[in-house]
C-alpha cells in the first residue's frame, strides 16, 4: 500500500520567515504538535524544506527565555529534512524512518511538491 494512501492530507505549514511566536499560534489554532516549514513557488506548489515541533519551540526558545516575536521558524529548521514520496509503499516508509530516527516524514509527490505527512501515530 503506498504511503500516499495513508498519510494525513491536511498539513499544517509555515514559511521559513514566520516568527516562533506564529508558529506557535498556528499549532494551537490546528491542534498539532509540528508545522512543516515549506518554501512557496511560482506555480503554487508548496516544497518542503523542514519541520518545527512544539518541542523544537520549547527547548530552543522557551527555556533559554528567547524572544518568540524575533526568532523565525527558519531558525528552529536547521537539520537535514527526510521525506518520503507519496509511491512508496508504508513498509519502506517505516525503514527510512527508522533508519533516519525521525517521527514525521512530510510526504511528496513526484516533483518534490508537499502532499501530506506521515507520523509514527499514524502508521501505529
Amino acid at each position: 500500500m503506498p504511503i500516499g494512501d495513508v498519510c494525513v492530507r491536511d498539513v499544517a505549514v509555515a514559511t521559513k520567515d514566520a516568527t516562533v511566536q506564529e508558529a506557535a499560534v498556528l499549532m494551537r489554532r490546528h491542534h498539532v504538535g509540528d508545522l512543516v516549514v515549506v518554501e512557496e513557488r511560482a506555480d503554487g506548489r508548496k516544497i518542503p524544506v523542514g519541520i518545527v515541533t512544539d518541542r523544537d519551540i520549547v527547548v530552543s526558545v522557551v527555556a533559554p527565555t528567547l524572544n518568540a516575536a524575533v526568532y523565525t521558524v527558519g531558525d528552529l529548521a536547521i537539520r537535514e529534512l527526510v521525506t518520503v514520496k507519496e509511491d512508496q509503499g508504508v513498509f519502506e516508509a517505516i525503514q527510512q524512518m527508522r533508519m533516519t530516527g525521525v517521527r514525521r516524514m512530510p510526504v511528496v509527490d513526484r516533483a518534490g511538491g508537499l502532499v501530506g505527512i506521515i507520523s509514527v501515530d499514524d502508521l501505529v
